[in-house]
């Protein structure tokens, strides 16, 4: 049996719910817009020349395009220093039209990124990175999340994939993913486990789980014994391959468009999940592009326009 025969995992995808929910959006806004004279305007800054950062800053100012809200993007130096990125923040806080402030991440090392961060207005802050909007996520009460963490439940809900009663597993504890996606299946009552570098027999830990959540950054990290037969596995990492050989041993039948596509441009993107090893035990997971990625940026959107909304008393 070769390995497209032996597959038998269901891909999630994320691009069709992504566009639902981007749909979702464009209308609410033109409803906005025409029953208020409101229309949401969105502001990203961008510090430095990070080829990464700036595609997703682009991707994200396109999505606001298509649904109608405005934006606006700031390019700054990679010299800017903390201070100076602080009166941008604070400019930008005062201004009435401005709904949604996103600072890009990572920031260049010299910028003190956690004062950056406590300095967005926590009304505007579209990311859900406020120490205020994280607090009220960890109480049940939640303003904004962290638009990963969001889509993901999206992802799971749509999908009408059961949450009450899971065994849920989240490999990796950033404040970005890990943590807020597992407060968000708790509050959904799921039994949770957050698992990290320190967690002893990791495989065995994972092999538990109904919902595997990876988001840890490494390359095919997640092998088929990490995985419970059956379960739902949602892949958030995002890494460059550019051998064709460990391409080879990531894509199985994927393999010759993946090749392709170093050939072409350098490099493809796998998770952190191996994702021909997962298709041969895992019930359901999500692809790398195609997946977790494309609904941060329409989760980005419903943030934006619920800013608008709140701010507005609407």
């Amino acid at each position: 049996m070769d390995s497209r025969e032996a597959r038998r995992a269901e891909i999630l995808d994320g691009r069709s719910i992504a566009e639902q929910i981007k749909h979702e959006v464009a209308q609410e806004v033109q409803r906005l817009r025409e029953d208020q004279g409101v229309k949401p305007r969105l502001c990203a800054v961008l510090v430095g020349d990070d080829d990464a950062s700036a595609v997703y800053v682009r991707n994200k100012v396109r999505a606001c395009d298509q649904v109608g809200i405005n934006s606006e993007q700031l390019d700054l130096p990679d010299s800017t220093t903390t201070r100076e990125l602080l009166v941008v923040v604070t400019r930008l806080n005062e201004h009435q039209d401005v709904d949604g402030i996103l600072v890009q991440l990572p920031l260049p090392k010299h910028i003190d990124e956690a004062s950056i961060l406590e300095a967005v207005d926590p009304a505007k802050d579209v990311d859900g990175f406020h120490p205020t909007n994280v607090g009220l996520l960890a109480m049940g009460r939640p303003r904004f999340v962290p638009c990963t963490p969001a889509g993901i439940i999206e992802l799971l809900e749509r999908n009408q994939i059961e949450i009450a009663g899971a065994n849920a597993c989240v490999v990796g504890r950033s404040q970005i993913v890990g943590r807020p996606v597992a407060s968000l299946l708790l509050q959904r009552h799921a039994t949770v486990t957050i698992c990290h570098s320190r967690t002893r027999d990791l495989p065995s830990v994972t092999r538990q789980a109904d919902i595997l959540i990876a988001a840890i950054g490494r390359a095919g990290f997640i092998r088929g014994d990490f995985i419970k037969p059956g379960a739902t596995v949602i892949d958030v990492g995002v890494n460059k391959i550019t051998d064709a050989a460990a391409a080879h041993a990531l894509f199985g039948d994927e393999t010759d468009k993946r090749i392709e596509a170093i050939a072409r441009r350098g490099y493809t993107l796998v998770g952190d999940v191996h994702p021909a090893e997962a298709d041969l035990v895992a019930g359901r997971r999500t692809p790398v592009p195609g997946g977790v990625g494309l609904l941060t940026v329409a989760m980005l959107m419903r943030n934006t326009l619920q800013a608008a909304k709140w701010r507005r008393g609407v």
